[in-house]
């Protein structure tokens, strides 16, 4: 199954609308999580990959990239006004994420199993789930049409 790729148009727009209006996070952080997790598929394995698997393979600097990269989904969900005990969920996944990546090899595979901004994602749309319902989207596949 290929992973789905982002509208560049409702990109273009969530990069211009107003930084605290939730849809427009959301958007912004979605994308950034694709980037960052499944931008790629590995050929033979089948696994998507992303910018953070590929600047693993960097030593120390593209560790450091990929974790100011993660950072700034924690500095979204911040200007979110998320809760301190999910921002601190968050740092710690990006803090574990990160400092897996400086072990050479482990790092490397680690950062295609261990996903911290996907699970940051969760996060995130849970909060808006929650407190921005208008900004839910129903994900999925259609199992059977109506006829």
């Amino acid at each position: 199954m290929a992973p789905s790729t982002p509208d560049t148009d409702a990109i273009f727009d969530a990069l211009i609308q107003d930084k605290r209006d939730p849809e427009a996070l959301r958007k912004r952080v979605e994308t950034l999580e694709f980037l960052l997790e499944r931008s790629f598929t590995i050929p033979g394995i089948n696994r998507p990959v992303g910018l953070d698997a590929v600047l693993g393979l960097v030593p120390v600097g593209g560790d450091i990239i990929a974790g100011l990269m993660s950072a700034y989904i924690i500095w979204e969900a911040r200007n979110l006004g998320m809760s301190r005990w999910s921002l601190a969920r968050m740092a710690g996944n990006t803090l574990f994420d990160t400092a897996l990546g400086f072990v050479p090899l482990l790092g490397d595979a680690m950062d295609v199993v261990f996903r911290s901004n996907t699970r940051n994602l969760r996060i995130i749309k849970k909060h808006l789930d929650r407190h921005h319902p208008k900004t839910a989207v129903l994900e999925g596949t259609i199992t059977r049409r109506a006829r």
